[in-house]
């Protein structure tokens, strides 16, 4: 709404009254503002509750079960003749093995193709070499030319199952290769061989698969093809039979459609067949349960020291969100570095992330009751944080494997862990696992819902999204009062105006009267 003012008084009635209303307006200013610092708190403590979640499902769910810790490696004698992968469920010890027979697919390799000439009069088929083939090449141009009654018929038995196939004279080298491939083969047309080659998708005796003519037609549009195994000479196709793999483990005999074998939680891959038996040695995997514990520190020590850097973030009071017109004054890079500042220090001194932070350190620091009932603690696995003047600010509480070669500040130190995994696997299960059941248990204890807080969040998400809603209806009002305020003075000076308005009338007629009678 445009408004003229001033016009009798003179007055900037546009600039009194904003002047007038600058308080109330700089309330609404500043509520504005905190509403937009919460909604920053808001989305940094979805970004912090996320990482915390992933390390309470990911990282403390696999530490927290012994089952977890049972890393063994196994290794074969003949690397060339097999591989083995390690599973659950399986046992140390040394087992002998034979690789009596590697599974292989159905493969055909096709014939030389030929053009078919048919004597019209004897009706005998002879066969000559056509010009260069194309996948493009059809039937037709092989001289086996089709009827809308007489057609070329194919049966083609894959797996056991038996489907008929029909092509007419216009259908390509490419068409016929792609309805094979259709009923479960592999197959291609190679214009540089200039032969046909199929095989069967799969290894062992069920990839075996026969194509035949269901007639004389079909039997001769084969031969030409070079796919007829009954075929002499040069259009002869070569089948080479799919077989089933065979392996004698501990002197038992196994057999299966693949190369790969899964028995009592190994995964034996045949490679190459053995003439002797070779060996596959299972033992425990100190390395795995080594790089676990110390991937676990990893994720621990990067959620901690973020913890830290926030809760002790510099002090920011002095910077507030910027307005509109504040921005516009700035560049974007001055804009961002203010920003910045102030959502740096969204968490300084936060009473809830200096909670949760307190309570995840102190479960690391009281130790673990042992299945044994003993009390131990991660020093006594030469784990340890660093003294207070050698961490970095803001690591001081980080944890250390001492003798870790890939940390330059304890590499040089006894290697305690690796020496207790390597004489009793079993304690260091039983120790740690214990330790990240109590860190699920203190998470999940700070996940459950609540009034304030939904299910698997360490924060007050409910409380926050309604204090946010609070000072979004807050400022509505305030908002409203601010524009009844300026209205207000807005209807006082117009009154002003007016009345002026009238003095300035009367006055003129009265100066006119009086001109009037001299």
């Amino acid at each position: 709404m445009i408004r003229i003012t001033g016009m009798n008084s003179g007055l900037d009635t546009e600039a009194i009254i904003q002047e007038l209303a600058s308080a109330r307006s700089m309330k609404v200013e500043n509520m504005k503002k905190s509403q937009t610092k919460m909604s920053w708190k808001m989305d940094a403590w979805k970004e912090l509750n996320t990482k915390i979640y992933d390390f309470y499902t990911e990282t403390l769910d696999t530490m927290r079960f012994k089952g977890g810790y049972n890393k063994l490696t196994s290794t074969v004698s003949d690397e060339k003749a097999a591989s083995v992968v390690v599973g659950e469920n399986a046992m140390m010890g040394t087992q002998s093995l034979k690789v009596v027979q590697l599974a292989t697919n159905g493969y055909l390799m096709g014939g030389k193709i030929q053009k078919a000439t048919t004597n019209e009069e004897t009706g005998e088929i002879t066969y000559s070499d056509p010009a260069k083939l194309e996948a493009k090449t059809t039937l037709a141009d092989l001289g086996l030319n089709t009827t809308d009654e007489e057609k070329i018929n194919f049966n083609v038995t894959v797996g056991g199952k038996t489907t008929s196939i029909t092509f007419d004279q216009s259908a390509s080298l490419n068409d016929i290769a792609k309805k094979f491939r259709e009923l479960g083969l592999n197959a291609n047309f190679d214009e540089k061989s200039q032969r046909f080659y199929i095989a069967g998708k799969e290894t062992g005796d069920a990839s075996n698969f026969t194509i035949e003519g269901t007639d004389e037609r079909g039997t001769n549009a084969l031969t030409a093809l070079g796919i007829n195994t009954a075929a002499t000479g040069d259009q002869k196709a070569v089948m080479t039979e799919g077989k089933d793999a065979i392996i004698e483990l501990n002197g038992m005999t196994f057999t299966g459609s693949s190369n790969t074998f899964e028995i009592n939680g190994l995964v034996i891959t045949a490679k190459q067949e053995t003439s002797e038996p070779i060996t596959i040695t299972t033992s425990q995997d100190s390395s795995g349960i080594y790089d676990m514990i110390r991937e676990f520190f990893k994720k621990y020590n990067e959620l901690v020291n973020e913890f830290d850097k926030l809760y002790n973030a510099e002090d920011a009071s002095k910077y507030k969100p910027l307005t509109a017109e504040e921005k516009d004054a700035m560049t974007e890079t001055e804009v961002k570095e203010w920003e910045d500042k102030i959502k740096g220090a969204l968490f300084r001194r936060d009473d809830a992330l200096g909670g949760l932070s307190n309570a995840v350190k102190n479960v690391m620091l009281k130790g673990v009751t042992m299945s044994d009932g003993t009390q131990m603690y991660l020093s006594q696995f030469g784990i340890e944080t660093l003294s207070y003047f050698t961490a970095k600010d803001n690591e001081k509480n980080a944890y250390h494997i001492l003798g870790d070669k890939e940390d330059s500040s304890v590499k040089g130190e006894k290697d305690k862990l690796n020496e207790l995994i390597a004489s009793d696997p079993e304690k260091v299960a039983d120790f740690f696992s214990k330790l990240a059941q109590n860190l699920y248990a203190e998470l999940g204890d700070r996940m459950k819902a609540s009034e304030y807080s939904s299910a698997f969040t360490v924060y007050n998400d409910k409380e926050l999204k309604t204090q946010y809603e609070d000072y979004k209806k807050k400022i509505e009002e305030e908002q409203e009062k601010v524009n009844k305020y300026i209205d207000n003075w807005y209807s006082k000076f117009s009154a002003m105006e007016t009345a002026l308005a009238k003095m300035q009338s009367k006055s003129s007629a009265i100066t006119g009267m009086l001109g009037g009678n001299n």
